[in-house]
């Protein structure tokens, strides 16, 4: 393969992916590379030292001795060659008279007369840059100045995967507090949520012992296996609210197959919906493939908040889900009190509530929908509203596959 007549590596989509990885390109200058920059210098007897990096287009300097250029052109690069031959190192004695070279800028109007560049080469065998040396003049370049020219490259080969681990890891140690954080959010919103089925068993309990002394009515049957239900699918979420709280990577890495209508049926059985609502599912059913836990609080939220918010004799919520190629969307649309424009940026902050109370005479608490935008920011997933003030509002919510 050729960039302008320029030879480069077989494994170059790789290598570049590779280059990628380490968060180098553009990362600012190091002491700890400037000084083996440096140490190159002197030992080889060179103004220009020069550890390098080559992306796609150009050749970036992580460290640069004896000259203010922080880049170069890859195309006029002698590195481009170092790092697409199949030597350890490339020694270069007079460009000038080397055909390679012999017009390159670099040569013509720098002077650039000697170079001598050893390729940084990672454990996946990818040659990622260089350590070079330059000079405006020829040199004669001894067998120990080229073993230490290779010595300091594996120093700064090894310096490199050092920074990588060391990014890496505060990656996931940052991971780790964002999940932490979220899992408390998380954990007050589910016990927000308790409160729905908790409510359904006072009632149902309440409505059972009215009846039991009155009529000795049958239906009491039929309350006794509400109790029970609501029972079970509480302590359920209890059981899966404490694995997570063990381990809290599990709500985003845990993914299961289950049908949404079953999952739906499921988390309206747990809230305490009013007769005056009518709730309807997806016509189809879908399996899908995603964290059950992370899609039944989302959804419980959502459709909590349409059942408090909706001011409608008739009050309509409809539930849409569709299989998308690159998502699962699932919508809650309902035609409650709506959300006042100027608000639907802010609605998703946190602790952020809306001057407003509930059918049930009750203020939000800002905890709900904030949890959910970061739980599903942290599942590559994203929610969007749509609303018109009295009419209602849609909630849109992509979960990625």
């Amino acid at each position: 393969m050729e960039i302008k007549g320029l030879p480069i590596p077989k494994n170059e989509a790789e290598r570049l992916v590779a280059l990628q990885s380490y968060n180098i390109i553009d990362s600012g200058e190091e002491r700890d590379f400037d000084a083996i920059a440096s140490i190159a210098s002197a030992i080889c007897h060179t103004p220009i030292s020069l550890i390098t990096f080559i992306d796609e287009k150009r050749q970036w300097f992580k460290s640069h001795i004896g000259t203010t250029l922080t880049e170069n052109f890859r195309d006029l690069s002698f590195c481009t060659h170092t790092i697409a031959g199949t030597d350890d190192i490339l020694v270069i004695p007079n460009a000038m008279n080397d055909a390679r070279f012999a017009d390159n800028p670099v040569v013509t109007d720098a002077n650039v007369t000697f170079y001598a560049g050893v390729p940084l080469i990672n454990d996946g065998g990818f040659a990622l840059g260089t350590l070079c040396v330059m000079d405006q003049k020829p040199h004669d370049f001894t067998d120990e100045q080229i073993s230490a020219l290779k010595a300091l490259a594996k120093q700064v080969v090894d310096k490199i995967e050092l920074r990588k681990k060391v990014y890496e890891l505060e990656k996931t140690n940052q991971e780790l507090k964002n999940a932490n954080v979220l899992i408390q959010k998380f954990a007050s919103m589910a016990a927000h949520d308790l409160k729905n089925p908790l409510s359904s068993i006072k009632l149902t309990s309440q409505a059972l012992r009215l009846r039991q002394e009155i009529t000795q009515h049958e239906g009491c049957l039929r309350l006794v296996n509400l109790n029970i239900a609501a029972s079970d699918n509480m302590l359920e979420l209890i059981e899966e609210m404490m694995a997570y709280s063990k381990n809290p990577l599990l709500l985003l890495e845990k993914r299961q197959e289950f049908k949404v209508n079953i999952s739906i049926d499921k988390v309206l059985k747990l809230l305490v919906i009013p007769d005056h609502i009518n709730i309807s599912l997806p016509d189809a059913e879908h399996t899908i493939n995603f964290s059950l836990i992370a899609f039944e609080q989302i959804l419980m939220n959502l459709v909590s908040n349409a059942v408090r918010y909706n001011d409608k004799k008739n009050s309509i919520i409809k539930i849409h889900f569709r299989d998308e190629p690159d998502c699962y969307e699932l919508s809650v649309e309902d035609n409650g009190i709506g959300i006042p424009s100027k608000y639907l940026d802010k609605i998703f902050d946190n602790n952020f509530t809306l001057d407003a109370k509930d059918q049930f005479g009750k203020q939000g608490s800002g905890i709900g929908l904030s949890t959910v935008k970061d739980l599903l920011y942290l599942l590559n997933s994203t929610i969007t509203v749509k609303s018109i003030l009295g009419l209602g509002s849609t909630f849109v919510v992509k979960l990625k596959k």
